[in-house]
């Protein structure tokens, strides 16, 4: 029988035939991409898209209110021992009066003592001095310096009263400052974590370089490409940090995968042409399947119906697409180039000479012929005792899953801020203060001309039932919008805004309140939102699974002709998928760890993670499944039995796994050093994840299955044999007879 070649070797070995023109095609497509995302700029999401239910439908209306473009800022002022009527207090506050306008840059102040006066608490103790930043709000930040200045004078001047400033323009400037340092230090770590490792794994400098090179060129040419798409699907401005995030793990290891094989070819005695077209036929074709499936996951995030998702989706698609092709061209192109120069030893050669030859490198990995000794070693009781193996490592995941039994989450609030940043303590204190003052339900309302007596009478109708609840309180405000047509009312609600109390205040909102008093209207707001978001995941869940596992299967299914390794593949990604949740709880949740990572727990896990930590694991775990049997299926198709089969297999990707899978740790251990507690909690479940699934579930628990199953493993109902036979990579022209697979329809 006849090998089919596969497309990622027909594509291989074209590159490498034609190996300038796939350089130059290659570079030419990134030239162009990137130059394409330079003049169109990147089209962000409205804040309304990031928004679901009756809180988008209300956002949606204010966007097209054409409100004054303002950042209103705010100067907390809090005394132990004083009241606001005292003279010490109110020469204060009149002291941060004349400060602010002094700037020039503020107007509108308002402070407890004007004719419609800032909130005061129950206490008397604590006030507002409130003020709007003159000029455009979404560039007060840049302004908004001098007026910090001028409260910090103030603060000094009056050591007996707590004087602190906060507001939106100020939270851009000291928090988006500090976020986007957080953001520069992670990405410069991960580029020289990521060339260390290569380095020791290939011990070439040229080995190591490539793949990171051809990483950063997908992420830029992807990037390029998002600026394009976005005009048609907004994104959200995180997008490009995960795509980052993304291209960077799979960019680097697709690279490793086809580099690994190539050499291994090499050092078999394989001429370069041979040597890169074996690579293409097993590993090219592996990296194909791998993206593939990575890209079905990620398009499962458009079934959210949510902008944020639906953005991640669009970026890490691109990204994942352009590592693809830059792996299966640009890279068999560049070995054909360089040839054997690729290794050139700098790291394994100094070790040999260093030693005198006694130490090579891999003694050190514990690496001969290909085949990894430690492995060996781990897969000898393994397989000897499948089912101590499958019992021992399934119901240790399975512990770690439990807890994720018990997930909570919880929308982004300041809490999630982490570290020393005094204004986000300004914030609490406000909220402790004013309970639901930081964080108001918004209700918005629509009609001819809301200022009008019969609009007006309604509103004060909707203050009164509103506080008779006795779930909702000062500060409350109305802003209308220039013609009239929209009117903004904000008011406090009870609880944190993230609890049930604050959340049963949304329900009595919408439900008994506004019905009674302003029908049509609508409530957004940082809680009503994070209901809304719960919601319409509740809702789309089900969906988004359902998509990911059926497409996975089906791809699983047509590229080994296996219906037991396909079904298999799923659960075990499931499993540690579920592993890793339950990780996730235990630390953020439960705050075990709290003092070695350096955070507060706020008993929730961000809302948005557990959906996007499920495609991206799922598409990534995968990597390493395919990878491995590929190459089981490859030794299974030659004549091994199953049970040798699986031992060479693993044993012979042992490396490339492991570095693989150091590498993608690293990056994503990284981000958990940021100073926002969702950044960390994803790059602390994306790290356990990947450890559990490259060692726990690859290395124990997928060969102790395999043997267990026997040749099963490969059974596919007759009634599916019209699925094409693809080539796994044979070295010769024909593979070995097929063999008669095990039939129970």
């Amino acid at each position: 029988m006849r090998i089919r070649r596969n497309l990622a070797a027909t594509v291989g070995g074209w590159s490498a035939r034609h190996r300038w023109w796939a350089l130059l095609i290659w570079v030419g497509f990134v030239a162009a991409a990137t130059f394409a995302g330079s003049v169109v700029e990147t089209g962000e999401m409205r804040g309304y898209e990031g928004s679901n239910g009756d809180s988008r439908v209300a956002e949606e209306i204010l966007d097209g209110a054409k409100y004054k473009d303002v950042a209103s800022e705010i100067v907390f002022v809090q005394s132990d021992t004083l009241v606001v009527d005292d003279p010490e207090f109110r020469a204060a506050v009149e002291a941060v009066t004349a400060a602010v306008n002094g700037t020039g840059q503020v107007e509108h102040v308002r402070t407890p003592y004007d004719a419609e006066p800032s909130p005061v608490s129950g206490d008397k103790r604590t006030t507002l001095v409130q003020f709007d930043m003159k000029g455009a709000g979404e560039s007060a930040d840049e302004r908004v310096q001098p007026v910090l200045d001028a409260v910090a004078g103030v603060a000094k001047a009056h050591p007996g009263l707590r004087i602190e400033q906060a507001g939106g323009a100020s939270a851009d400037k000291l928090i988006g400052e500090a976020i986007e340092q957080d953001f520069v230090r992670a990405e410069q770590l991960s580029l020289p974590i990521t060339i260390g490792i290569l380095l020791a794994a290939f011990g070439a400098l040229l080995a190591a370089l490539i793949p990171v090179a051809l990483a950063m060129t997908a992420i830029f040419s992807a990037t390029g490409l998002l600026a394009l798409t976005s005009q048609l699907l907004h994104v959200d401005s995180a997008t490009t940090n995960v795509m980052l995030l993304i291209g960077l793990a799979v960019g680097v290891d697709y690279s490793l995968f086809y580099i690994m094989r190539e050499r291994e070819e090499r050092a078999k005695g394989r001429d370069k042409r041979r040597a890169i077209e074996i690579a293409a036929a097993t590993s090219g074709r592996a990296v194909l399947v791998s993206g593939i499936t990575v890209i079905v996951a990620m398009a499962g995030m458009f079934l959210t119906g949510n902008g944020v998702f639906m953005g991640f989706a669009e970026g890490t698609i691109l990204v994942v697409l352009t590592a693809v092709v830059g792996s299966l061209t640009v890279l068999p192109a560049l070995l054909s180039l360089i040839g054997d120069k690729i290794d050139a030893r700098v790291v394994h050669g100094t070790v040999r000479v260093a030693t005198r030859g006694r130490v090579t490198w891999r003694r050190i990995l514990g690496v001969r012929g290909g085949e990894s000794r430690f492995w060996h070693a781990v897969l000898r009781p393994v397989l000897k005792h499948p089912v101590i193996a499958v019992v021992v490592s399934s119901g240790l995941l399975i512990a770690l899953a439990i807890p994720a039994l018990g997930l909570k989450p919880g929308p982004t609030t300041i809490d999630d801020l982490q570290g020393d940043y005094a204004i986000a303590d300004t914030f609490k204190s406000i909220d402790k203060a004013f309970p639901g003052g930081n964080e108001p339900a918004v209700v918005v309302v629509k009609a001819a001309d809301v200022t009008s007596p019969e609009m007006t009478a309604k509103i004060e109708d909707f203050k009164r039932e509103a506080f008779a609840t006795g779930e909702a309180n000062e500060p409350f405000s109305v802003s209308i919008n220039p013609d009239k047509t929209v009117a903004r009312i904000d008011i406090a609600i009870k609880g944190t805004g993230t609890d049930e109390v604050s959340e049963q205040a949304i329900h009595t909102l919408r439900d008994k309140v506004i019905p009674a008093t302003l029908p049509g209207a609508h409530v957004t707001g940082s809680t009503a939102g994070s209901m809304d978001f719960n919601d319409q995941m509740v809702k789309t869940l089900p969906l988004v699974f359902g998509f990911v596992l059926l497409l996975a299967f089906l791809l699983l299914l047509m590229s080994f002709r296996s219906l037991v390794v396909a079904i298999k593949a799923i659960l075990l990604n499931l499993l540690s998928v579920a592993a890793a949740y339950g990780v996730l709880v235990l630390i953020f949740q439960d705050g075990y760890g709290e003092s070695l990572l350096g955070f507060e727990s706020t008993g929730t896990i961000t809302d948005w993670l557990p959906l996007f930590l499920f495609v991206i694991l799922f598409g990534l775990s995968m990597d390493y499944h395919v990878f491995i049997l590929s190459r089981i299926r490859e030794a299974y198709d030659k004549g091994m039995r199953t049970e040798d089969a699986v031992t060479h297999g693993i044993t012979s990707t042992a490396g490339v796994v492991t570095s693989a899978a150091l590498i993608m740790v690293a990056v994503f251990a990284v981000f958990s050093t940021l100073s926002l507690l969702s950044f960390m909690q994803m790059g602390v479940g994306l790290a356990v994840a990947i450890l559990l699934d490259a060692t726990i579930v690859r290395a124990v628990l997928l060969p102790a299955t395999m043997k267990l199953l026997g040749d099963w493993n490969w059974y596919l109902p007759r009634w599916l044999n019209w699925l094409p036979e693809l080539s796994h990579g044979d070295d010769d022209d024909q593979i070995a007879p097929a063999r008669k697979e095990p039939a129970l329809v």
